[in-house]
Order: C-alpha cells, then sequence, then structure tokens
C-alpha cells in the first residue's frame, strides 16, 4: 500500500478507536449542500461524516478491532464517527433521510457490536440520555417516597384526629404546617 494510503487508513482508524460507534451510510444521491447541511446539523452533537472508499474502512475497521461488515460495504460509502451519544445522531441521519430522501443508513457499530438498519432506527425513537436518566431515576426514587409517605401517614392522621376533634369541641383550630 502506498504510503498516503496508509496515512488515510491509519487516520481513519484512529477516528474508529475514538468513536463509541460508527453508521455507515450510503451517499449516492447527496451533493455538496446536502453533506454541508448534514454535518451543520450533526455539528452540534460532536459527529462528524466523512465520505470513505470501501476498501479504506474495510482496513481500518480491521485494524481497530471492529467487527468485519465487508458484505454489507458496497456502492458509495459515508461514515458518521462521533465522541459522545449514538442517539441523537441517528435521530439526525433517520430525520434527514426522510426529509431529503437520501442517505440511506447501512449499518451501524455501537461498542463493536453491528447493529441492522432497523435496530439504528429503533435508537434513533429513544429518548436523549438525559430523559432516560431522569426516567431511571424517577423508577429509583418511587419506592424511598412511598415509604416516606407510609410512614409519614400514622403521625399525618393523628394530627387530622386531634384538629377534627378540637373543631368539634367549639375551640378554633389552630394552623396546621
Amino acid at each position: 500500500m502506498r504510503p498516503e494510503k496508509a496515512n488515510i487508513v491509519s487516520d481513519l482508524s484512529e477516528k474508529l478507536n475514538r468513536s463509541p460507534f460508527l453508521l455507515v451510510t450510503d451517499y449516492q444521491h447527496m451533493n455538496v449542500d446536502h453533506f454541508g447541511e448534514l454535518r451543520n446539523r450533526l455539528a452540534p452533537t460532536g459527529a462528524e461524516v466523512h465520505v470513505v472508499k470501501n476498501s479504506f474502512l474495510k482496513r481500518a475497521m480491521t485494524a481497530s478491532g471492529l467487527p468485519d461488515v465487508a458484505e454489507q460495504l458496497s456502492g458509495q460509502t459515508a461514515v458518521v464517527t462521533g465522541d459522545k451519544d449514538v442517539a441523537p445522531v441517528a435521530k439526525i441521519l433517520k430525520a434527514f433521510a426522510a426529509e431529503f430522501k437520501i442517505a440511506a443508513l447501512k449499518i451501524g457499530v455501537v461498542d463493536k457490536n453491528v447493529l441492522s438498519t432497523a435496530e439504528v432506527e429503533l435508537l434513533a425513537d429513544l429518548p436523549s440520555r438525559a430523559v432516560l436518566q431522569a426516567q431511571l431515576l424517577g423508577v429509583l426514587l418511587a419506592p424511598a417516597t412511598k415509604l416516606v409517605r407510609i410512614l409519614n401517614e400514622p403521625a399525618t392522621a393523628l394530627a387530622r384526629l386531634l384538629n377534627a376533634k378540637t373543631v368539634k369541641e367549639g375551640k378554633p383550630a389552630e394552623a396546621t404546617t
């Protein structure tokens, strides 16, 4: 392999090693304006899109220890890598493909596991990481909240009973806090 090609494969391998995910898409019908729009949409998520030759991607994936997906690499290929969560990136790609009817997703690789197009689209439909963390926190806090209510109920019931008895006897009720 010529040195310049080896450098390209080496740079791509470094990107793959730094990224927790790799999304491979077909860019056959995309023009320069579409690429610019896609890059602008991906930038806030910390993701990048690059056009690569299939042979370079195969070698870089092998060098990075990623699974062999050579049979799915055909046609014009662009790869999306990033340094954060894959779900927002998948959501952007899905919306972009639906909006422009281009950039068909081929495969995804997340944590060295190959995902089909359908699985990546399921990732795109997930809520953001922050929302999922908030939901998990709510689930974890629910039993503690119920326990506090149960433990507090006898004291609250006694206070209501005493207040009702005071009102029944005609004495003014004191403010409860």
